[in-house]
């Protein structure tokens, strides 16, 4: 059986490291709506590995604590002036629902919501790590009129 005719989800997952994981997680969860999956403790409370879902999106995460062979290649922003080198694109069904979520849990809002020319609604954010987030409407996976 091939990969593809195994495979549920997406064959592209990021991956993401934090200070602190388990606060990470939790706020992905209640304020973009991911569903944990699974969470692989490490030791002194950090996170191994987490890997959390969204529709059939995955993110992988665990904290920077973990000095594994991967560590040695990542940053985080606050290391590079608060810039990314990728980014994260979240597409949701109701964009206004999660940019109102964004704002409740006073993440910083980096683009406003608008409306692209591409279509649907979209915002970007930075998450409590401050990780930029682009969080949109718009499904690049629909058939387009």
């Amino acid at each position: 059986m091939s990969l593809q005719q195994n495979l549920t989800g997406s064959t592209i997952i990021p991956s993401l490291r934090y200070r602190d994981a388990h606060a990470a997680i939790d706020w992905l969860v209640r304020v973009f709506g991911f569903h944990k999956q699974a969470v692989y403790e490490g030791p002194d409370g950090t996170v191994m590995h987490a890997q959390l879902t969204h529709g059939l999106g995955m993110l992988m995460l665990g904290s920077i604590q973990n000095h594994g062979e991967f560590s040695r290649v990542m940053v985080q922003p606050d290391e590079i002036g608060g810039r990314e080198t990728a980014g994260l694109c979240l597409i949701v069904e109701d964009c206004d629902a999660v940019y109102a979520s964004v704002k409740k849990a006073g993440a910083e809002i980096v683009q406003e919501l608008s409306s692209p020319e591409y279509g649907g609604k979209a915002f970007a954010c930075r998450d409590l790590e401050d990780h930029v987030w682009w969080v949109g409407s718009y499904n690049p996976w629909a058939v387009q009129a």
